[in-house]
């Protein structure tokens, strides 16, 4: 089985990852619709403890691991198969890797840069939306820095990346 650690990411064309607090309030449908597809690739999520307790992840259809000293939110009580793992994101997904082998991480911006700069996440798939609330923003340049594209789909209101670490990165 190949393995894999990704990334999943929607922002506003201003680099917002949250609008209302939720990076839910950022998506469109068609966002919705890839975001479910891309799932259907991966064997297990990993989230921040924040993600967590804003998201809805309660019906996720993978294992979600959440990186938090805080343990299981309530929210996610009931899914049986949600693991709260207190250690580094290097290790958290180097572990997860292990288990799972083709790893989806959904996390915040704080997380994912982490990510980025350890060079763990091996593809990107970035959403931009034309939604600009300036909330919680990112450098969209500085966290794509490194990767090349694969594919770009523009829809009425969003740009789809799939974007590869470059081998000159790894």
């Amino acid at each position: 089985m190949d393995e894999l650690i990704a990334a999943n990411l929607v922002v506003g064309r201003d680099g917002s990852t949250t609008l209302g607090g939720r990076s839910k309030g950022l998506s469109v449908p068609a966002d919705r619709e890839r975001f479910h597809e891309i799932r259907r690739g991966f064997n297990a999520i990993v989230i921040g403890g924040n993600t967590a307790r804003n998201e809805p992840y309660e019906k996720a259809p993978l294992p979600v691991i959440i990186l938090t000293s805080r343990g299981i939110p309530d929210s996610l009580t009931s899914k049986p198969d949600t693991e709260a793992w207190d250690m580094s994101i290097i290790e958290a997904l180097t572990k997860a890797k292990e288990r799972y082998h083709r790893v989806l991480l959904e996390s915040g911006p704080a997380l994912l840069q982490s990510a980025l700069a350890e060079q763990l996440v091996g593809e990107l798939f970035l959403t931009i939306v034309d939604k600009t609330p300036n909330e919680n923003p990112i450098n969209i340049a500085e966290i794509t820095r490194g990767f090349e594209e694969i594919s770009r789909e523009v829809v009425t209101d969003a740009v789809f990346l799939h974007l590869r670490l470059a081998p000159t990165s790894q």
